[in-house]
């Protein structure tokens, strides 16, 4: 009797699930999907209810017959991930190998560990037919609409074009906010600061609020200047104290999109990094004696839900770790969204007990630094509110009110272990204020004007667009990847300094598309259609009427375009650098790796250069100027401007700071011991290191 053989996607998760389970079982892997649409043609019967034309994958040609071949006279159980996705690779399998489809041969775990994978092993079910028309649903409407979509691009504006249902909203919303912010009018503002001090010396700072408690705006430097006047010898006095305690919460475990903006913003991380970096630690790791083992669950889910085994576990972690003051009540956590995404749960440590400095001797160091991440998530969402003493003190001086406020800390509670970061930068702090009672009299030590300009809203980094995205509904957690991808691929936009920019010709396509198929850049109607994507996961509607619905205004308004546009031409933005070859201005452009300078005169001139920006530094060597400059994987260096006569180059930004004994530029570095100022100069007498930061 040969040994059933367990059919799963990847290598990696073969091999952990091989070494639970022995000799007992085959594992092989599929290799992802064994069959999709043709590339060569649309594989759509739109005549016939949309009927997909699925193909194999020619790539896969060597994997299907092996996998043909194995599964022959044996057991046959699909285990591939616990989504749509998964559940439509195991059909494909199930259609490929010949498995009948009301064979009990689907199995389903969130996390890779010897008893889930064993007692999954123990209660098998038919594939999921609504969880597969789901991803039909998805993957024809995105055929629909790039197939019928990219030829008209090809024709109207530029061949190689192509446009997505969901990415064109990505575009869009990114589109948007760059035209906020070259419309945003800045406005001046003053604010007037008094620091103040006690009789026995403690000092403090507050802040103008007004006259008579009503806030009032300072919009110029003369009216700050006339609060002054006002101020001039006035006596100062607290007029009201206000304490109470404020709570804070732990932020609840992560799910996929939550995972992908923390790691943005604490570890730097682009959302593909994260996500191929929790892919090794859901499919498992050589943990020492413990062997190949799965270190987080599941990575791809909306939901914030955890078990009560692991609740328990974590609680009992806590207690004796911390204390049991340190446990924290019931969780309240976000309402779950009302789709099947939620019998998914929050992306957290398989086992608390494999605590993060245990496991890092056998991680790699993003590794470590995205498992640690996950561990403090979890841990802090079971642990107690942090507990601060919050103040605020109105301070009177004459009929003008100042204002301060402050808080201690009382009871640390999660924060002993993690604090959630923020998208501006680090976690608020507020200044100590002293002990003040009303009445008592405080010293004026200087009054403080300052300056001020309102903000344009912020460019969106790849956090702040996955949060927009699921504050939208627009798209599910195994989409945010893909759509951050192609936009940057297909040149609609590029990344600077982290923050997203659109191309001209992003914004040409936006225009486009808004004017003639508004519902493909329209959020709103995306979002509804994922909704009407997860009744169809839930059995409450049909694929088909969903894609027919979509896809017949879609249709005439396809064919009203392309009788009304005329040839859209992509402007190119000009540039104040003069080609070297042939005197032209050249122009800027965006290509797979960026922005770069191109000749105007192309095809007789194709000269091409780099975009650098200067920095206020000179080279060490030769004296030239440093630019900053990008390496094929996008890293940012700074080299010298005469490249390639002079090779000097940094990884670290260049500092205003000089060396005292050489005088050339000093540059941050990181030691055990902190962060210190090292002279950039390779043949510098001392080797110049500064204080440490």
């Amino acid at each position: 009797m040969y040994k059933p053989l367990i059919i799963v996607e990847s290598p990696a998760k073969a091999r952990t699930i091989q070494k639970f389970l022995g000799s007992s079982f085959e594992v092989k892997a599929s290799m992802g999907h064994v069959r999709d649409l043709p590339k060569s043609s649309l594989g759509v019967d739109v005549e016939n209810g949309f009927r997909p034309q699925y193909v194999g994958i020619k790539s896969k040609a060597k994997v299907v017959s092996d996998l043909k071949k194995s599964a022959s006279g044996r057991e046959v159980y699909l285990a591939t991930d616990p989504d749509r996705e998964g559940e439509a690779i195991s059909w494909h399998l199930l259609e490929v190998l010949g498995i009948p489809g009301d064979a009990t041969c689907r199995v389903v775990f969130h996390e890779i560990t010897r008893d889930i994978v064993k007692n999954a092993l123990k209660s098998p079910r038919v594939v999921d037919q609504h969880l597969v028309d789901a991803q039909q649903a998805r993957r024809v409407l995105d055929r629909l609409v790039g197939y019928k979509l990219s030829p008209l691009l090809w024709k109207k504006v530029k061949r190689g074009l192509s446009a997505g249902r969901v990415q064109s909203v990505a575009v869009r919303l990114i589109c948007d906010r760059e035209a906020e912010i070259q419309a945003f009018q800045q406005e001046e503002y003053w604010s007037l600061t008094a620091h103040l001090a006690k009789a026995d010396g403690a000092g403090f700072r507050a802040k103008l609020l007004g006259k008579g408690r009503q806030e009032s705006r300072m919009n110029t430097e003369d009216d700050v200047r006339a609060a002054m006047r006002d101020l001039e010898g006035a006596r100062y006095e607290v007029l009201e104290v206000k304490r109470k305690d404020r709570r804070r919460r732990p932020a609840a475990p992560f799910n996929t999109s939550s995972l992908q903006q923390e790691a943005a913003r604490k570890l730097g991380f682009p959302v593909k990094r994260t996500m191929a970096l929790a892919q090794q630690l859901y499919e498992g790791l050589e943990v020492g004696k413990e062997g190949a083992t799965g270190l987080i669950t599941y990575m791809r889910t909306d939901s914030t839900r955890i078990s009560q085994v692991a609740r328990e576990e974590t609680r009992h972690y806590i207690e004796s770790t911390f204390g049991k003051e340190y446990l924290g009540g019931a969780p309240k956590r976000p309402q779950a969204k009302v789709n099947i995404q939620d019998a998914h749960e929050a992306i957290r440590p398989t086992s608390v007990l494999r605590d993060p400095e245990g496991m890092k001797q056998y991680l790699n160091r993003d590794q470590y630094r995205l498992y640690r991440l996950i561990w403090e998530r979890m841990v802090a969402s079971e642990m107690a509110s942090a507990v601060y003493d919050a103040v605020s003190c109105d301070v009177g001086a004459r009929d003008h009110v100042f204002r301060a406020t402050g808080s201690t800390m009382k009871f640390p509670g999660f924060t002993r272990i993690y604090i959630e970061g923020r998208d501006n930068g680090d976690p608020e702090s507020e200044e100590t204020l002293p002990p003040l009672t009303k009445g008592e009299r405080l010293d004026l030590t200087r009054l403080e004007p300052c300056q001020h300009f309102t903000q344009p809203p912020p460019r969106y980094t790849e956090a702040m667009l996955v949060k927009t995205l699921e504050e939208k509904g627009i798209g599910r957690p195994s989409t945010y990847v893909p759509i951050i991808s192609t936009i940057q691929e297909r040149g609609y936009v590029h990344l600077e300094d982290r923050k997203f920019f659109p191309t001209e010709l992003g914004k040409v396509v936006v225009e486009l598309l808004g004017k003639h198929f508004p519902d493909i850049v329209d959020a709103a109607f995306t979002a509804r259609l994922e909704g009407d994507l997860d009744r169809v996961e839930g059995g409450q509607d049909d694929w088909q009427r969903l894609v027919g619905a979509f896809y017949r205004p879609f249709s005439e308004r396809l064919e009203n375009a392309d009788e009304a546009l005329e040839r859209v031409k992509v402007p190119d933005e000009p540039s104040d650098v003069k080609c070297d070859k042939c005197g032209k201005m050249m122009v800027k452009k965006v290509g797979r790796f960026g922005p770069f300078l191109a000749c105007p005169g192309f095809p007789e001139c194709r000269n091409t250069r780099p975009i650098m920006e200067s920095v206020d530094a000179a080279c060490p060597l030769c004296g030239g100027q440093m630019m900053k400059k990008r390496s094929k994987k996008k890293r940012a260096f700074y080299g010298c401007e005469n490249y390639p006569k002079c090779q000097f180059s940094v990884w670290n930004k260049p500092t205003r700071e000089r060396c005292p004994q050489c005088g050339s530029f000093m540059i941050h570095r990181r030691g055990k011991a902190g962060t210190y100022l090292q002279c950039a100069n390779p043949g510098c007498p001392s080797g110049a290191e500064g204080a440490l930061t």
